[in-house]
């Protein structure tokens, strides 16, 4: 009993150190059943969390944000292993699953809680992704992008029902028509990045 006592000890502190070692992004782009599947497609990405975040409205429900009056942005919490994946590619994942330039808003969904936008939790990410913003404007957009880049104040974890919920429903038309064919336009145009299984 000791023994099994000992090993499911090291097991837990094993799992604890494992956590220690990951770091945590947030984005958002629109539906966050989309940026969730996109984002857990990519190697070195253990977990995409949606949630809401970008407002100053205390513990905000799906209904609530769905008016456009909490401030806050369906974002998602992307779980990952630095040693793996950078900060610097999320980003590029991030700018490279959306369109930037689209105020409140991805087709088909519109509103401020759809808004682009890039969290930061310290000055290097913030200078990451302003250099990156940089570049998309002068090359690509043409001083276009919308997307706002913001300090994290506070995540909120999204009820149940929508964590993994691309996965788990793949017959909603939503999954079918949206998410599902923009999970596989990203696919196509990083196909470098993705996970062995995807």
């Amino acid at each position: 009993m000791k023994k099994l006592i000992t090993i499911i000890f090291v097991g837990l502190i094993a799992v604890s150190n494992a956590q220690k070692k990951q770091e945590v992004a947030y984005f958002a782009s629109g539906c966050f059943w989309c940026v969730e599947a996109i984002f857990e497609s990519v190697d070195g990405v253990s977990e995409a969390v949606s949630g809401y975040a970008g407002g100053n409205t205390k513990n905000p429900t799906y209904r609530k944000i769905g008016t456009g009056t909490t401030g806050h942005a369906e974002t998602v919490a992307v779980y990952y292993n630095p040693k793996k994946v950078s900060f610097k590619t999320l980003v590029k994942v991030f700018f490279g699953s959306h369109d930037p330039t689209t105020v409140n808003g991805q087709h088909p969904d519109y509103g401020t809680q759809y808004r682009s936008i890039a969290f930061y939790s310290n000055p290097e990410e913030k200078k990451i992704i302003e250099d990156y913003i940089k570049i998309l404007n002068t090359q690509f957009y043409d001083n276009k992008i919308a997307t706002e880049v913001i300090k994290l104040k506070k995540f909120y974890e999204a009820e149940d029902y929508h964590q993994n919920y691309e996965r788990l429903n793949p017959n909603n038309p939503y999954v079918k028509n949206v998410s599902i064919p923009r999970l596989n336009r990203f696919k196509r145009k990083f196909p470098e990045l993705l996970k062995d299984n995807h």
